[in-house]
């Protein structure tokens, strides 16, 4: 498995004015970006917990144009701008509040997430008085916290169900492309990356060929999808992913995922795929049975059949129900042990739901309620019709889609 974690780098280069402007660049470490940007744009009167949830969005914000290499894949030689129109403010060479750099020293490698997503929370925000937005309102937020809300709760206000994550990795930044072009007959995670990626953008873009399965190895099937996104988007068309290809890729995969704004369609832990001939079972503890119990639970809502499970990582008598409720619906062995073909058939029927209709956001819109049993928080969906891109292999008689139940738990 490809694994995918942010981190938190150790410098980060800002370019002094917008993205396009004649300006030049300062490289400082992320802790004076955040000290410079924090006491740039609020307060250090401000009630504690509204200081704390500012700087938390600061650098949820920061730490998402460094993950998706927002900048950088577009060809610029900076990870962020200082300009509010794009970015966050930051003044070359100001002090800092004591308070603020306290704050900073404490929360710099904290950030925001949505529950079960990798990438660092687009934590939009504005002042609220000449400007106002989606994400936070600073001023806001300070009214919050003088009303006695706690920096999670001001948060929670404005971003609604958002976790966040303490002490992520610390260290210099790394380009995601792997350092050599990749061609028909390369293996491993950074293969996977690409077929996830181009399975995705083929959802927006149909004329790209399905990759099935995602398992890591460029052959003909991936060869030919990466030919076809090459044509599309006027790269040289020669089926290998050097940089340029591989950039393009990311842009392109961050753009239709959205992941670069706070509505995001979000990246799962997942998303990078998970193969092992090792089983899962009774009794087993750990992520794997997460995102096991993550896919049935979503299924239960499809499925009848497929009892609804706690996403708790750990393998008990309610995964292994749903388990074998699973393998008796896909026609497979009645084991109630998750064996390679048994994860296959779960993923093949949770992809379709998660990454064509279920998440998508206009096809069922976002309401504002939120289930947190303290196992798994839940969004809920309004009921709309859908309509999806074409789902990668042909339709014949008999076929059908999976049985949703009428009200979402």
């Amino acid at each position: 498995m490809a694994v995918v974690t942010p981190y938190v780098p150790q410098q980060i280069t800002v370019h002094l004015g917008a993205p396009d402007e004649a300006a030049k660049n300062v490289t400082v470490s992320f802790v004076d970006y955040v000290k410079n940007v924090a006491s740039s744009e609020i307060y250090p009167t401000w009630e504690e917990s509204a200081l704390r949830a500012n700087i938390l969005a600061i650098v949820s914000f920061a730490l998402n144009r460094v993950y998706t290499e927002f900048y950088r894949s577009r060809g610029y030689d900076f990870e962020i701008t200082n300009s509010t129109a794009y970015d966050q403010f930051f003044i070359e060479g100001r002090s800092f509040f004591s308070n603020v750099s306290r704050l900073v020293d404490e929360l710099f490698n904290d950030y925001l997430r949505r529950p079960g997503f990798v990438e660092p929370l687009a934590a939009k925000f504005c002042n609220g008085t000449t400007a106002t937005c989606d994400g936070l309102s600073q001023w806001g937020s300070e009214n919050l916290a003088q009303e006695g809300y706690t920096a999670p709760q001001i948060l929670e206000s404005y971003y609604g169900n958002v976790e966040i994550v303490v002490n992520a990795p610390f260290r210099g930044i790394t380009s995601s492309y792997p350092g050599i072009p990749l061609r028909r007959g390369a293996a491993g995670p950074a293969v996977v990356v690409i077929q996830t990626e181009l399975n995705r953008i083929s959802q927006n873009y149909p004329a790209i060929p399905k990759i099935s399965p995602v398992d890591g190895i460029f052959g003909a099937q991936t060869e030919a999808a990466v030919r076809k996104f090459q044509e599309i988007f006027d790269l040289d068309v020669d089926g290998i992913v050097g940089m340029s290809t591989w950039y393009a890729l990311v842009r392109y995969y961050t753009a239709v995922t959205r992941l670069s704004e706070l509505r995001s369609q979000g990246q799962r832990f997942y998303a990078n795929s998970w193969a092992t001939s090792d089983p899962i079972e009774f009794g087993d503890r750990g992520i794997k049975v997460e995102h096991l119990q993550y896919m049935l639970d979503v299924l239960s809502d499809y499925i009848p059949e497929i009892p609804p499970v706690a996403v708790d990582g750990i393998f008990g008598s309610e995964t292994r129900n749903a388990v074998l409720a699973a393998q008796r619906r896909f026609g497979l062995p009645q084991t109630g042990i998750v064996n390679y073909a048994t994860w296959e058939h779960i993923y093949d029927q949770f992809s379709g739901i998660e990454t064509i209709s279920w998440r998508d956001a206009e096809k069922f819109p976002y309401t504002s309620g939120v289930i947190n049993n303290g196992t798994a928080p839940r969004s809920r969906y309004s009921t709309t019709s859908t309509m999806t891109q074409f789902p990668g292999n042909n339709l014949r008689s008999g076929n059908q889609d999976p049985v949703r139940q009428e009200a979402p738990r």
